[in-house]
């Protein structure tokens, strides 16, 4: 209870309106989330996080601002932000369609031709409770492999999360990383944690991007990671985007390499199976 008051009296302070009830909201295993209803008629999130690092929820706060910046995705609201919560609007959640699928697909598509500056972006990040560096690199294949695929190889082998033979394979791939990248691509504006659980469907049957590690990256990398965690009625989401900009040639064998991020960031997070996960996707790139 004591906690409850606590988090209305946070929210009042950053909405100017009156805490009418709180529901807790599952799911998530970062951060805490709560509904907020409010006496002006809205609903929104509050999400907490005991002993949140520096910048944690600004960070959040402002790749959801980036994503919205062009106006062409479906993004959740920033209603306020501190140092220990950010306040979101609320999204009534409901199934996917086909109709939201080819929305997800031709927004995806808009978003990443939005483009970015560069590869990577303006400060450093985080991807799940793990720090992100994202400092700029001058070429994509120079960013990925040293912002995304060695720094949490490394803390995956650390961690004894990933057996050798699966970490000489990733490292080989970082040895021939400009080979297998495929053809030269503009920075896309990514959202660079799209796995299903951060695409909320909506009542307005569309899909509305949370949670996002934003930066200036290639957009393959967020369609291996759909594929890799799967979505609802993938073909339609891809069929979609690839009419609105098609990918270049090659990109399903693609797959496997932007895929590497994602495994080895749940290598080093949760073991189990991902470190020899990113070692068989190496070695179909080898």
């Amino acid at each position: 209870m004591a906690r409850m008051r606590t988090l209305a009296e946070r929210a009042e302070q950053l909405l100017g309106a009156a805490v009418i009830s709180t529901t807790p909201v599952a799911g998530g295993d970062v951060c805490t989330s709560t509904r907020l209803r409010l006496s002006d008629g809205r609903s929104a999130l509050i999400k907490t996080r005991p002993h949140a690092p520096e910048g944690f929820f600004e960070t959040e706060a402002r790749g959801l601002r980036w994503l919205a910046e062009p106006g062409v995705a479906e993004v959740a609201e920033v209603l306020g932000v501190q140092d220990d919560c950010l306040v979101l609007g609320w999204i009534e959640p409901s199934r996917p369609t086909p109709e939201a699928a080819v929305e997800i697909g031709r927004m995806l598509a808009r978003l990443h031709a939005s483009g970015a500056d560069g590869f990577g972006a303006e400060q450093d990040g985080f991807i799940g409770h793990l720090p992100l560096p994202n400092r700029p690199a001058p070429t994509w294949p120079e960013f990925f492999a040293v912002r995304r695929v060695l720094p949490y190889l490394r803390l995956a082998v650390d961690r004894g999360n990933v057996e050798q033979a699966d970490a000489d394979a990733v490292e080989g791939v970082v040895r021939r990383i400009v080979d297998l990248a495929g053809p030269d691509e503009p920075p896309a504006r990514l959202h660079g944690d799209l796995w299903s659980g951060n695409i909320v469907w909506n009542a307005e049957r569309s899909g509305v991007l949370v949670d996002p590690a934003a930066h200036g990256g290639h957009r393959e990398t967020d369609l291996a990671m759909l594929a890799l965690f799967g979505i609802p009625q993938l073909p339609r989401v891809l069929a979609a985007y690839h009419e609105v900009q098609p990918l270049a040639d090659g990109w399903e064998e693609r797959q496997p390499l932007h895929q590497l991020f994602p495994l080895l960031v749940h290598a080093a997070l949760f073991g189990g199976r991902y470190g020899a996960l990113a070692g068989e996707a190496a070695k179909k790139l080898l």
